[in-house]
């Protein structure tokens, strides 16, 4: 079985002893037998303050929930809140109460999954107010393939903080090495290492149970067709949250599975079969509306790519249902829609850029950030 940085801690003694811990962390941080690693540090060493990322410390508020300070029952350790209306980073205050900020969440290896924004942000804050920051790395279950076009200067936000591939094949530790030293931050920074993790090895490989990171990711299946189907959070096509494959199963109203799923299937994808979703969302778009749409069945993990469906499914729908799709507006108080923000540009709003183009962008981008994210590889 693949090991997880908590599962070697104990290995790495001295890089905790006699440091006041501060653990950012959710519902995915556990070790092999799924033990929490808040119970793990808190009886091992001198845990001090958890740091709540999107979600909570035990996965407990939904996407784009506040997560509010408080004091943790179990531990009895103040909890702080990274997710907040005014600011998402940790402050001189939170810090002035560790010598050390530990991170240990499951990521995927998405750009715009916010856990990663979180880290970088943590790394940023900790570099200004020199404190360390310890990873306890994890394996990436989507492996090393780079995927999809790479976020543009003026672009940058908390569901794409940094120039990364819309799949970005990097552990956690891997990337926070390369945005330490690309940035100049001059963090100190230690990595505790996965054990017997290749890095061409997915999640089905690893001998590990899924745990979900957060309620729109259930399952495994979810997060391969999340690099691809996150984009239609940024249009008036449901994603699928408020039914039991969100980001799997995509539609709307307006939309004939019948009609979608032989569009699609003429495509032949590779490792992907579709066929009709008839679903009516018990909350977010279309909440207690009758929806048609298609249901995203990957059957090859490796061959499939999931930002390639994504952006053919949106192009189809885009382009079957010309006069009812719509990309959103911008937030109250932003200057950009929210599609351009996970895109990591504004080419695909734009009515003049091609689906051939926007493809062509994809292979340009990921053979790029390929080459240039083997600086930073920790892995064979």
């Amino acid at each position: 079985m693949v090991k997880n940085g908590i599962d070697c801690v104990d290995r790495w003694h001295k890089v905790f002893d006699g440091k006041r811990l501060g653990l950012i962390t959710s519902i995915s941080g556990v070790d092999s037998h799924l033990n929490s690693t808040i119970d793990i540090l808190h009886k091992k060493y001198r845990l001090t303050a958890l740091f709540g990322p999107e979600h909570g410390v035990r996965g407990n508020v939904g996407a784009g929930g506040d997560v509010e300070d408080y004091i943790e029952t179990d531990t009895g350790l103040p909890v702080y809140s990274l997710y907040r209306k005014k600011s998402k980073r940790l402050t001189g205050e939170m810090l002035d109460k560790v010598d050390a900020v530990v991170y240990d969440i499951q990521d995927l290896g998405v750009r715009y999954y916010t856990f990663i924004s979180t880290m970088i942000y943590a790394l940023e804050e900790c570099a200004r107010f020199e404190k360390e920051i310890i990873i306890l790395d994890r394996y990436n279950p989507l492996g090393d393939l780079a995927e999809g076009n790479c976020l543009k200067p003026g672009f940058e936000s908390f569901v794409g903080a940094y120039p990364l591939c819309m799949r970005y094949g990097l552990t956690v530790g891997e990337l926070a090495f390369m945005v330490n030293e690309e940035k100049n931050l001059g963090c100190r920074l230690t990595v505790i290492p996965c054990e017997g993790w290749n890095r061409h090895t997915m999640h089905p490989e690893t001998g590990h149970v899924w745990v979900m990171p957060s309620s729109g990711i259930p399952r495994y299946e979810t997060a391969l067709v999340y690099g691809g189907t996150c984009l239609f959070e940024g249009t008036n096509i449901s994603e699928g949250r408020g039914t039991t494959a969100p980001f799997e199963i995509i539609g709307a109203p307006f939309v004939d599975a019948g009609k979608l799923v032989k569009h699609m299937t003429e495509k032949r994808l590779p490792g992907v079969l579709f066929s009709p979703a008839y679903f009516t969302p018990c909350f977010s778009k279309f909440q207690g509306e009758a929806c048609e749409g298609i249901h995203i069945h990957v059957t090859d993990i490796r061959a499939f790519r999931s930002t390639i469906c994504g952006l053919e499914l949106l192009d189809a729908i885009k382009t079957i249902y010309e006069d009812r799709f719509a990309f959103l507006d911008p937030y109250e108080g932003s200057t950009r829609r929210m599609e351009d923000l996970l895109f990591g540009s504004d080419q695909l709003t734009k009515k003049t850029v091609s689906k051939e183009e926007l493809l062509a962008g994809f292979e340009r981008d990921a053979k790029a950030f390929s080459e240039r994210k083997k600086a930073y590889h920790l892995y064979e």
